[in-house]
């Protein structure tokens, strides 16, 4: 067993950034990929839990769902596999701590800001966003003005962070790399020998589990392999399809172009469309198309 726990399960990833003894981890952390005037000094735990307004109404549960000292908002969460409407989901996510911050009586709709955050273990399906390992997004208008500066969502594609350690510049490379290597390193690099990072190593460390922790660290651990297991599966027998539908298709493309060509040459030699037709088993209309 690595040394550290896997951080893209539920129980290490809450366990770093979602307990009130590590809040200076997630604050950090948060930090790293905000503006400087949306720059947080405390966090307050909120409740994961999002109820309706209604009994009807749906409900959420995030990962981790905080809130500043100034009443913003901050939802966090850690995504292992591809949700066919993951942009919708988040959309929804973000109205309730917008309804939240209703008041009762009398109210002139101020809002304070809204941050989604998503550490994702996959890449979207859009061609132009599997190439941002970070996407920022904000409310724009039309000609890519800013109309309205407190919703952001953050999008982290890990598969596409691939920065070495000697590479790190910023602060949000160095919790970028931490999180996608920490289950592969045996001591701290010396690019972490700060309070922060090393408070976050000790976190984490796997032999200062008491047994009940590591009972719920090895269950999540093993849905997290079995769920990785199913979707490269899933991936290899799509891919395989994928590949015999293509062989097929070529196949079936090659033997139309041989037949044009032969009915291309009996109609050169006057030969009557209809018998071309029984010849080469193209219709009239196919015939009547092809070039001389």
């Amino acid at each position: 067993m690595s040394r550290y726990i896997n951080p893209y399960t539920d129980f290490g990833f809450k366990r770093l950034f979602g307990e009130e003894a590590n809040r200076e981890l997630l604050i950090d952390f948060l930090n790293s990929l905000l503006p400087e005037r949306h720059q947080i000094k405390t966090l307050e735990f909120r409740n994961v839990e999002q109820h309706g307004t209604i009994v009807l109404d749906r409900k959420a549960i995030f990962d981790i769902y905080c809130e500043a000292e100034n009443g913003e908002r901050f939802i966090v969460e850690m995504q292992k596999a591809k949700q066919k409407w993951f942009k919708d989901r988040a959309l929804f996510s973000v109205t309730f701590p917008i309804r939240d911050q209703a008041l009762r009586g009398e109210w002139d709709f101020q809002l304070q800001a809204i941050y989604f955050v998503a550490v994702l273990d996959f890449l979207y399906d859009e061609e132009e966003e599997a190439q941002m390992f970070h996407r920022d997004v904000t409310l724009k208008d039309q000609d890519g003005h800013l109309f309205y500066d407190k919703l952001h969502f953050h999008f982290l594609q890990m598969p596409l962070f691939t920065k070495a350690e000697s590479e790190l510049v910023t602060r949000k490379d160095k919790w970028c790399y931490f999180l996608k290597n920490l289950i592969n390193f045996d001591q701290i690099p010396s690019i972490f020998r700060e309070p922060i990072f090393e408070q976050a190593f000790a976190t984490t460390e796997v032999a200062k589990m008491n047994r009940d922790e590591l009972a719920q660290y090895d269950a999540n651990l093993m849905i997290y392999n079995t769920n990785f297991a199913v979707m490269e599966t899933a991936i290899e027998k799509a891919t395989e399809k994928a590949m015999a539908e293509g062989v097929a298709k070529g196949m079936a493309e090659g033997r139309t172009a041989e037949k044009i060509e032969i009915a291309r040459n009996m109609k050169e030699k006057g030969l009557d469309t209809v018998l071309i037709a029984e010849m080469t088993d193209l219709s009239p209309e196919e015939i009547e198309q092809i070039r001389w």
